[in-house]
C-alpha cells in the first residue's frame, strides 16, 4: 500500500508540473500551449491569453508554464518521442531546426497560404529580421513571439550630479569607456570604490553584439564555418577585459546581482535585455532612469534574443487551425503593441508603433526610440543546434577565462572554434 501511495503522489506531481486541469465544453477547441514565461512576463502573457479566450468563445488556449527554457526544451523533446507534444510551444531557432528535420511541426507558411485574412501586407508589416530568423530551408516555419534586444540602462541622476547631460547617454564604445571610468568613484573618501561605471555579467549575447559591432561575423551564411575567432572577436573580448582589468571601471556580477546593484544606485550604466525593465519597475526605482540603445563601434548590427512559436502536427486539423488563430491574433498590431507595453519585449510589427501603447511610451521617454530602432539593424544567431551548445562554452570557457586572465582572447576563441567545428563535422557524418 505504501508503494502504491508513493506512485500516486509522484503521478500527481507530474500532472501538476505539466499544467492545470481544465474543463472545456465539447463545442470548444482546446489548444495546449507550453511556455516558460514567469514573473511579470507570465502575468502579461496570462492577461493576453485570457483576452483571447474571452473574445474567441469556440477556442480555449490552455497556457501551461514549464518553469524555464531548459525544462521546456527537455519536456518538448520527451513529448515528441512519445507523440504527446503540445499544440503550440515557444522554441528557439536551434530547437526549431531539429523540429523541421524531424518533420513534427506544420510550417506557418502553410497556414498563411490558406488564410484569406493574412496576406502579403501582413508579412511586409513584420520586421524582416523576424521573417528571416523563422525561415528555414526556404520556408517560413515558425513565428516570432517574445523577442528582445539588449539595451543600456543608466542613472540620469548620477550623470547630472557629475555635470553631464542626463539626456545624453554614451553612444559609442569610446564614450562608454570614458564615462564609465569617470563615474567610478570613491564617494566617501575611505579609499574604496562606492560607485562603479558599470558591471558585467558573463554573457554570450553581449559578446555576439560586440563582435558584430566591431565588424565581425559569428558564422558563414551557410552556418558551416565559424568566424568569431577573428581580430574582431579578439577586439570584443579586449573591450570587456579593459573595463574589468584595465580601467577597473566595471566588476563581474553573476545572475541578477548587476540589476540589483543598478537599482540600488551602485552603478551608472547597466546593460541587459529590454525585458529587464519589467522586473526593475516591479521592484521599484527611486531615481531618474534612462533607457537607450547599446553603445556601438563600427556597426549598429545587433542580435535579437528570445523565442518563437511553433505549431506541432497533431493530425487534428481543427486544433491546428485554432492554434494558428491564436498565433495570428497574438502577433497582430494591437496585441504585439500591448505585449511590448507590458513586458518591454519588442513588437514584431512595424504598425505597432501606430498603437497608442507604443506611441505614448516614446512620447513620454524619447530616448527609448533608439531601443526600438535597433530592430532596423538586428540579426539573429546561427539556426543550428551546435551554436546553442557553443553559447554556453563561450560563457564558461572563453569570456570567463579571458577576463580572469586564464587564457588569451585568441587562444580561448580558437578553442571554441575547434569545439563547434567538431560538432558540425559529427552532425554531418
Amino acid at each position: 500500500m505504501k508503494n502504491v501511495l508513493i506512485i500516486i503522489a509522484v503521478a500527481s506531481l507530474l500532472l501538476i508540473s505539466c499544467g492545470k486541469k481544465t474543463d472545456v465544453k465539447s463545442d470548444v477547441t482546446e489548444v495546449i500551449f507550453w511556455q516558460a514565461m514567469g514573473g511579470p512576463l507570465g502575468d502579461a502573457l496570462a492577461e493576453l491569453v485570457d483576452e483571447f479566450n474571452e473574445t474567441h468563445p469556440h477556442i480555449f488556449v490552455n497556457s501551461i508554464n514549464m518553469g524555464n527554457y531548459t525544462a521546456l526544451s527537455q519536456k518538448l523533446m520527451a513529448s515528441i518521442q512519445t507523440g504527446n507534444q503540445p499544440h503550440v510551444a515557444q522554441a528557439y531557432e536551434a530547437w526549431i531546426s531539429n523540429f523541421v528535420d524531424g518533420d513534427v511541426i506544420i510550417p506557418v507558411q502553410d497556414f498563411i497560404d490558406a488564410d484569406p485574412d493574412f496576406g502579403d501586407e501582413d508579412l511586409a508589416d513584420i520586421y524582416p529580421v523576424f521573417i528571416e530568423s523563422n525561415t528555414m530551408k526556404g520556408k517560413l516555419v515558425s513565428f516570432p513571439f517574445n523577442k528582445s534586444v539588449r539595451v543600456q540602462y543608466y542613472n540620469k541622476d548620477i550623470l547630472f550630479q557629475n555635470d553631464l547631460d542626463p539626456n545624453k547617454p554614451p553612444v559609442t564604445w569610446d564614450d562608454f569607456t570614458r564615462l564609465s571610468k569617470l563615474l567610478t568613484q570613491d564617494l566617501d573618501g575611505d579609499g574604496k570604490i562606492d560607485q562603479y561605471g558599470t558591471t558585467i555579467k558573463i554573457s554570450a549575447w553581449q559578446f555576439e553584439n560586440l563582435l558584430l559591432q566591431a565588424g565581425g561575423e559569428i558564422m558563414t551564411p551557410d552556418n558551416k564555418t565559424p568566424l568569431f575567432n577573428s581580430k574582431e572577436g579578439v577586439e570584443a573580448l579586449d573591450y570587456l577585459n579593459n573595463l574589468l582589468n584595465g580601467d577597473k571601471s566595471a566588476y563581474l556580477s553573476p545572475g541578477y546581482e548587476g540589476q540589483k546593484d543598478f537599482t540600488a544606485r551602485k552603478i551608472a550604466f547597466y546593460e541587459d535585455s529590454s525585458v529587464s525593465m519589467a522586473y526593475m519597475l516591479r521592484t521599484g526605482i527611486d531615481f531618474n532612469l534612462g533607457i537607450s540603445a547599446i553603445p556601438i563601434k563600427e556597426s549598429k548590427r545587433n542580435i535579437i534574443s528570445g523565442t518563437n512559436v511553433v505549431i506541432f502536427d497533431s493530425n487534428e486539423e481543427k486544433v491546428e487551425q485554432a492554434a494558428w488563430e491564436f498565433v495570428k491574433w497574438f502577433t497582430d498590431a494591437k496585441q504585439t503593441a500591448r505585449w511590448s507595453e507590458l513586458t518591454y519585449y519588442m513588437p514584431v510589427r512595424k504598425s505597432a508603433f501606430q498603437e497608442e501603447a507604443i506611441k505614448n511610451r516614446i512620447e513620454s521617454n524619447p530616448e527609448i526610440a533608439s531601443v526600438y530602432e535597433q530592430l532596423e539593424y538586428a540579426t539573429f544567431e546561427p539556426q543550428i543546434s551546435e551554436w546553442f551548445e557553443t553559447r554556453k562554452y563561450l560563457e564558461e570557457h572563453v569570456i570567463e577565462k579571458v577576463v580572469r586572465g586564464t587564457l588569451t582572447p585568441q587562444k580561448a576563441l580558437d578553442n571554441a572554434v575547434k569545439l563547434i567545428e567538431e560538432k558540425i563535422a559529427k552532425t554531418a557524418e
